[in-house]
């Protein structure tokens, strides 16, 4: 399987990153261990989740993907063979969120706890909080590596100022720094990445793992009326790309798809990966159909017609 390297000092991953948000959501315990199971085996070891997953569920508080993931790693042995990434800062309840040293320390233990591991290989600041100092979160994450609870950190949700500002600021202070950012970028969300944080990233040589890389499945071409996203658990997310130019970009990826004997998801996630500055989507699998698209998605090559009419198709319209 196709690996990169994840930011110019990271570690080799594999070119899709397997989203966790699904699990003990839309995928039941037993069906994550499956899952688990068969991307590990394939080569699809880099996993992403987050403590706060998945408690906007009815009944759920957060930590229940961490949970699964846990006793996957108890039940299976297979710690070691993944990279581990989780995130801290959003809102936990009791007032547990943000990125202040004291609740980063209290954060860090809780997700280890549930995780049922002693080392997270990747801990991201899950959106930034400018109440507290970029030095004072820094500081903080960089004890975490100093104690080998954390090998590498990295950041989600900040603008590309913020982020050149942190960077600069674990320079100047001698800090870990962060070699990864978890930004919203997909073929049908386009502008914020591409205008504001390529730059930065490029600029430092940070490795970007896209969240929503298929648009909560709007780019897998399932959606095609309100009524079906009203079936579905994230149908609501799509709602905003059922009109003329989303459905003209999933056309254009189906045409991609036709082409080159693959799938819409499959192409959606290979035009991320020909982007400047892109190391490794991240995209969830509720069936092992999904999984099979996933994997198939880390080899598969698009020319550069293809990859033109997919950036005509999808070039953003004028608000």
């Amino acid at each position: 399987m196709q690996k990169r390297k994840l930011g110019q000092n990271g570690p080799d991953v594999p070119a899709i990153t397997l989203g966790g948000n699904v699990f003990g959501w839309t995928l039941s315990e037993a069906d994550t261990f499956h899952q688990l199971d068969r991307a590990v085996d394939a080569g699809l070891n880099f996993i992403d989740t987050a403590d706060v997953y998945s408690r906007w569920a009815p009944g759920h508080k957060g930590g229940e993907s961490e949970t699964i993931l846990g006793k996957w790693f108890a039940q299976s042995g297979r710690r070691k063979d993944v990279v581990l990434a989780t995130k801290v800062g959003m809102e936990m309840g009791e007032g547990k969120k943000g990125l202040s040293a004291a609740y980063i320390a209290e954060a860090v233990d809780a997700s280890l706890a549930r995780l049922q591991t002693d080392y997270i290989d990747l801990y991201q600041a899950h959106k930034d909080d400018e109440t507290v100092p970029l030095e004072e979160t820094l500081g903080a994450f960089d004890k975490l590596v100093k104690a080998g609870k954390v090998r590498y950190i990295g950041a989600s949700n900040y603008t590309g100022a913020r982020l050149g500002a942190a960077v600069e600021a674990s320079r100047k202070n001698g800090l870990a720094e962060y070699i990864s950012l978890q930004p919203h970028y997909n073929l049908v969300e386009r502008i914020p990445f591409e205008t504001d944080l390529l730059p930065v990233v490029e600029k430092y040589q940070i490795g970007v793992i896209p969240y929503f890389s298929l648009a909560a499945g709007f780019l897998s071409g399932k959606y095609r009326s309100a009524e079906d996203a009203s079936k579905a658990a994230r149908g609501g997310m799509v709602q905003k790309y059922l009109n003329s130019y989303g459905f003209g970009v999933v056309e254009a990826l189906a045409e991609v798809a036709n082409a080159h004997n693959s799938t819409p998801s499959q192409v959606a996630l290979a035009w991320l990966l020909a982007q400047p500055g892109v190391t490794a989507p991240i995209a969830s699998a509720t069936s092992d159909k999904h999984l099979d698209d996933l994997i198939a998605a880390t080899s598969l090559k698009l020319d550069e017609a293809s990859i033109q009419k997919l950036t005509e198709a999808s070039a953003p319209v004028a608000a």
